[in-house]
């Protein structure tokens, strides 16, 4: 059987391990969504990993749902992934960018002209978002038009294939965590009555048009996608879960992706109901350990495992696991604050032990 250690073929590269780094949301960029210089250290520290997927990356404007968070829609934007890319690739790394855009989830402060966002459905999202100035209620969306549902696919295609000129091996489409995606596919986010709401097959259209757009733009062997199961993040709801995903699972068989990215933190064991229909490579995620990680490659409920907020506090993660070495405690209070504190700085083994 895999264990963590063994090398994966995913798509038209070779990892050397099964370790995965999960998308995590890091607030380092400018207002403008450019990286800063230190994002290279930051992600080549980690390049041990079998994969890095990045921080969730706004497609356009409109994507924009949190405080600093990166684009790769403009040039200058685009620049600042080079050296990201480049660095991790210097030490033997692979890099997924993870693409999105954040629907009913974004506030007007963080979008043109203190604009209302877009969302499947008028539907306002119960809860609160973060920003610097503290707290603030979701906001009641506008329903996207069909027009707009067709640029956004046309988005995401263009940041797949600016992404690729970036240097990035491929692109992760975040279809998961209650965003854009996701509420199409959800039950009391998507009330819509034309070809995008109502049924099974048209509540997945847009995700399969955007898959298709992207796949279109750079090969299906350089995208994959992360899904999230019923979680109750940003006011989800899937009632027909049991029945949707599984409808996807298939639909994805067809279209040979590098990987699909399952998230499950929820108690209704997605990655033994899901693994057995989906045929390519499955990465699972969500709250594991070294053991338990082993544990479910050795069941064959996944190929790899995706490790977030230990891959944050410990770049020598895939170290750590073989040494069976104590890992270093995360620090929430910097996970999303400008600077290097609690970014770049989280000892190795090496520097902690002082050897």
């Amino acid at each position: 059987m895999p264990t963590l250690f063994d090398p994966l073929r995913v798509g038209d590269i070779e990892l050397k391990n099964r370790v995965i780094m999960a998308p995590m949301t890091r607030s380092r960029a400018n207002d403008e969504g450019v990286q800063p210089s230190y994002a290279a250290e930051y992600y080549s520290q980690r390049a041990s990993a079998g994969l890095i997927i990045t921080e969730a990356t706004n497609i356009s404007p409109m994507a924009k749902g949190y405080v600093r968070t990166p684009g790769i829609y403009t040039e200058q934007q685009v620049q600042s992934w080079i050296p990201v890319t480049t660095a991790v690739h210097a030490k033997g790394g692979r890099i997924f960018s993870q693409l999105f855009h954040t629907g009913r989830i974004a506030l007007p402060d963080f979008l043109p002209d203190q604009t209302q966002p877009v969302a499947p459905s008028a539907v306002q999202a119960k809860g609160k978002n973060y920003t610097d100035e503290g707290m603030k209620e979701f906001v009641m969306p506008r329903e996207i038009t069909v027009h707009e549902i067709e640029q956004t696919v046309r988005d995401f295609a263009t940041a797949a294939a600016n992404a690729i000129s970036a240097g990035f091996d491929g692109v992760e489409l975040h279809s998961a965590s209650g965003y854009i995606v996701q509420q199409f596919l959800s039950t009391n986010a998507n009330l819509r009555l034309d070809e995008y709401g109502g049924t099974i097959e048209n509540r997945a259209r847009f995700l399969l048009e955007v898959l298709d757009a992207m796949i279109a733009a750079v090969g299906s062997e350089r995208v994959g996608v992360k899904f999230s199961p019923q979680i109750k993040f940003n006011d989800i709801e899937e009632t027909d879960a049991d029945v949707i995903y599984p409808y996807i699972m298939v639909k994805l068989n067809e279209r040979k992706l590098a990987y699909i990215h399952v998230s499950d933190s929820t108690s209704e064991g997605w990655h033994a109901r899901l693994r057995p229909i989906y045929q390519g490579v499955y990465f699972a995620g969500a709250g594991f350990t070294k053991e338990s990680g082993e544990a479910l490659l050795e069941r064959g409920d996944a190929d790899a495992i995706v490790y977030g907020t230990k891959h944050l506090a410990n770049p020598d993660l895939l170290e750590r696991f073989r040494r069976n070495s104590t890992l270093n405690a995360p620090d929430q209070s910097t996970f999303y604050t400008p600077g290097e504190q609690g970014y770049t700085d989280y000892p190795t083994i090496e520097a902690a032990t002082g050897a």
